[in-house]
């Protein structure tokens, strides 16, 4: 039966197939406007139906001009649904455009093969259509439901939309070469071939694309990672460089204790002997400065209080550093030197200085350690669902020094909270207290 005939997809099977392939990517994604998430989704449905409904018997001219506002209504509807940037959304919607005709095309053409020459009642027809669609679109929406990043933003690059367009124009041009014409090597002659071949394409193009997804996925994570990396390496080499700083300033002060032992043996007068007790007790205080108990936790509680002493920030710290001996030094390095660089920088932006205050506590609850960096402000913080947005003009490159702390304490099993109240930033981790510590 090769020669039967087999009839046109009906437009609104297209249309409901075109609708479904944009729920797959809709659904696991966050939505822009929940409140009116449903109304969108149901407005497109009829206006993607209407469209092709009264624009299927246009002729054969019109039919690419068609297809590509098809696709726009595709792309504003995963836009206005999902809270994602327009690049994403034209890349789930050359996706969703590939998947809509493969849907379209396997379960017309399994309707023309199981009813040849007379179709089956009107219901049996429409249990086929939910069945088959039903099942491809769950399949199609549980594995992007697993390689889709939690936040939904893909971040596609210009390179990587590009790719994914030509990829889904060929898959589109050479499923539907047979329609325009058979006078190709490529172009199948009988109805049901012309069928074989759409649906195969399709159903290739539909893994091509989704491996590319799945591919763009992996390389958004692998610079996420990296970035992270860099700053907790960058972190670790801030450290090496204090301590051998802070080394040397030690010999120096060691040094100018015994020349102020000198000076006092002498004959000097009452206001010299008076400027000289002035600086030995400037050198007890330089002295009993951040000594928690941790060399690590000092050389960083260190080096960040002289850069605060210089810009007029008033730094204060009560901390227990034997509490972070089971530690990685790399780890103390990233936490503290993260935390503390966010609340300096919030600082800088104050205009008075008395005004710039910044507080560390080190402390143990019961079996947790809680590590609390807390500083004033004054400019009005930004949220979106939870997460501090970047106030910096480059919002790609920032926001890395969080997501370093945040990575370095789940190696750990913590948690991280932040809190915001009467003008005082609060960054609060809490971490599992370990039994066997390790020395550093």
């Amino acid at each position: 039966m090769m020669d039967t005939i087999m009839p046109d997809i009906p437009r609104f099977y297209t249309a409901l197939a075109e609708w479904l392939a944009c729920m797959i990517f809709i659904l696991p994604l966050k939505k822009r406007m929940a409140k009116k998430t449903i109304p969108l989704m149901a407005g497109a449905l009829v206006v993607q139906s209407v469209f092709l409904v009264v624009t299927g018997n246009l002729m054969i001219y019109f039919w690419i001009p068609c297809m590509v506002i098809a696709v726009i209504l595709m792309i504003g509807f995963i836009y206005g649904c999902c809270d994602i940037g327009s690049t994403d959304a034209i890349y789930f919607g050359m996706i969703a455009f590939v998947v809509a005709e493969f849907l379209a095309s396997i379960e017309w053409q399994v309707v023309c093969f199981i009813w040849k020459g007379q179709m089956s009642a009107l219901w049996i027809r429409a249990l086929l259509l939910i069945g088959i669609y039903g099942c491809i679109a769950f399949v199609l929406l549980k594995i992007m439901q697993t390689h889709l990043p939690k936040d939904g933003k893909m971040n596609i690059s210009p390179k990587e939309l590009f790719s994914a367009q030509l990829i889904a124009i060929a898959v589109f041009a050479v499923s539907n070469l047979s329609f325009l014409t058979s006078n190709t090597p490529f172009s199948g002659t009988y109805s049901f071939e012309i069928g074989n071949i759409r649906t195969l394409v399709d159903i290739g193009g539909i893994a091509i694309l989704y491996a590319h997804l799945i591919q763009c996925g992996e390389l958004r994570v692998k610079k996420e990672l990296e970035a992270v990396q860099n700053v907790l390496q960058n972190q670790y080499v801030q450290y090496k460089q204090s301590r051998e700083s802070i080394d040397l300033i030690n010999y120096k002060y060691h040094d100018l204790k015994h020349q102020i032992a000198v000076l006092r043996s002498e004959e000097d007068p009452k206001k010299r002997e008076e400027f000289l007790n002035r600086m030995e007790e400037e050198i007890r205080q330089y002295e009993a400065q951040n000594k928690t108990g941790n060399k690590v936790l000092d050389t960083v509680l260190t080096t960040k209080s002289l850069y605060c002493n210089k810009h007029g920030i008033i730094f204060t710290c009560v901390a227990d550093g034997t509490l972070l001996d089971f530690m990685d030094v790399m780890d103390i390095c990233s936490i503290f030197g993260n935390a503390l660089d966010n609340a300096i920088e919030c600082e800088m932006k104050i205009p008075e200085k008395e005004k710039r205050l910044i507080h560390v506590t080190v402390s143990r609850q019961k079996s947790f350690l809680i590590l609390r960096f807390e500083n004033y402000y004054e400019e009005e913080l930004q949220y979106k669902e939870g997460s501090l947005i970047t106030t910096k003009k480059e919002k790609s490159s920032h926001g890395y020094g969080l997501k370093s702390i945040k990575y370095t304490v789940n190696k750990y099993e913590g948690a991280v909270s932040i809190d915001t109240k009467d003008h005082w930033f609060d960054l609060k981790i809490l971490i599992p207290m370990k039994e066997n510590k390790k020395e550093n």
